[in-house]
């Protein structure tokens, strides 16, 4: 029961940890393609350090049969990178 309630808090503090690396990533750069790849970067970091969190490895899983968790991971993590899209828009200076 104590680890399942770890297991829940550690997720999400990962997903906030996610938030926050997206959010610092943005709202400092506005290079177009340069942003966008940072935004990127920092989706991927904050997936890698979930998966951690949730006890797996980045990239050594698949979701048919993964723990919730590591799907979760894997579904913001999809939902960071589209969020990043527009970026690719932004004028470039």
């Amino acid at each position: 029961m104590v680890c399942r309630v770890w297991f829940a808090m550690s997720t999400k503090l990962a997903l906030l940890l996610i938030a926050v690396i997206v959010v610092i990533l943005v709202s400092e750069s506005s290079a177009g393609p340069v942003s966008w790849a940072a935004c990127q970067t920092a989706c991927n970091v904050g997936y890698v350090t979930c998966c951690v969190i949730a006890g797996g490895i980045a990239g050594t899983f698949t979701l048919v049969g993964a723990p919730a968790a590591l799907a979760a991971c894997s579904t913001v993590q999809g939902s960071c990178m589209a969020a990043c899209t527009p970026l690719l828009l932004a004028p470039t200076p």
